[in-house]
């Protein structure tokens, strides 16, 4: 789900050192293939409380909580955490669950303000932020006196976005939840959130959640209905920068995968550069597939469409650009079934009014 060749480098530290009383080791991690998350309406994780307990869904007794997570951690708390920090999909998503978290780190805002893509129906302007893209303030972050860190797990075992020079100091200050969004399926990578919001005291039986999946499910088959009434058309999924465009690998990406499953033609790039995400092109061979529809990929660090459609006369000559059929894709949307729904019915309009233009 990484931008193309983005790795986060960046990091605000002023030797701020974590507690003594919780270390946290990295080693011993295992590969799973879980990934993240679902909404829903409850308690909130921004609170001051340290009192509270709860059992979590990872196995927790009473009066304490635990999670095990997707690198094959257990986190352990003696009782549920309330004083989050997640990653802004993270928080994205748990916040459809109503869980509240005490700040975010990665990319919230746009260059103009706006909420970024990965931010979701979060208030970008209230939440307090530990850092943008590659950015993460050890000294905000330890000032918060945190309860437990939950981010996304994309390349490796890192968290994504936690600065990998400086991980070890920040996993020392509290207990962390990795969620794997790539290399699985949308639903499962939403199933594990929707667990990690209900160990945080979310009621997936709420009418909200309930609601929320009966749409995320009338979607699903909607677009598979429609993959298979206009079954034929290709679709390449893209990001833009200023020097190339990069084609998507769709099962890396859980809605990408998950769309295939479904019946959408989804071209997988040949040769896809490290670590396996995307396949890039110089502008010259943009049309090096010609799909049908193309899904554009709308995060900050990528070229703006219309910047792309000022600045690159070969991405006007696509013949999917050139018949309108260029729909705005979120590569990073929160793991939920709220934040999922609308998405599928998008991509589902736009298979049902697509014509066959590539060649």
């Amino acid at each position: 789900m990484a931008a193309p060749d983005r790795v986060p480098t960046e990091l605000t530290d002023r030797q701020v050192r974590p507690p003594s009383r919780r270390p946290l080791s990295r080693r011993g991690l295992l590969a799973a293939g879980g990934a993240l998350g679902v909404g829903a309406l409850l308690t909130a994780c921004g609170g001051d409380s340290d009192d509270d307990s709860g059992k979590g869904s990872g196995g927790g007794s009473e009066g304490g909580w635990s999670f095990r997570d997707d690198r094959g951690e257990t986190a352990k708390a003696g009782s549920m955490p309330k004083r989050i920090v997640a990653y802004v999909a993270s928080a994205a998503a748990l916040h459809d669950y109503g869980i509240d978290c005490a700040a975010v780190y990665g990319p919230a805002k746009l260059k103009d303000g706006k909420p970024a893509p990965q931010a979701g129906t979060l208030d970008v302007d209230r939440i307090p932020s530990l850092g943008s893209t590659g950015q993460f303030s050890i000294e905000k972050y330890a000032a918060l006196r945190p309860q437990l860190l939950v981010g996304n797990v994309n390349v490796g075992q890192h968290l994504w976005q936690v600065p990998e020079q400086s991980e070890q100091k920040i996993l020392g200050f509290a207990p962390s939840v990795g969620i794997r969004t790539s290399d699985v399926s949308l639903v499962r990578a939403v199933e594990r959130y929707a667990e990690l919001a209900r160990s945080l005291g979310a009621d997936l039986r709420a009418k909200t959640v309930a609601d929320a999946k009966t749409r995320f499910e009338q979607a699903a088959e909607r677009l598979r209905r429609a993959a298979k009434a206009n079954g034929g058309l290709r679709v390449l999924a893209v990001a833009a920068q200023p020097d190339a465009l990069s084609a998507a690998v769709p099962d890396k990406l859980p809605d990408l995968r998950y769309y295939r499953e479904l019946g959408v033609q989804l071209i997988a790039p040949e040769k896809p550069g490290p670590p396996g995400y995307w396949e890039k092109h110089s502008w010259e061979n943009a049309d090096a597939y010609r799909p049908d529809i193309l899904f554009y990929d709308q995060r900050s660090n990528n070229m703006p469409l219309d910047e792309v459609a000022r600045s690159k006369p070969t991405w006007n000559d696509l013949p999917a650009v050139k018949a309108g059929q260029v729909v705005p894709w979120n590569n990073e949307a929160q793991f939920s079934y709220a934040g999922y729904a609308p998405l599928m019915e998008r991509f589902a309009e736009a298979l049902e009014k697509g014509k066959k233009v590539g060649g």
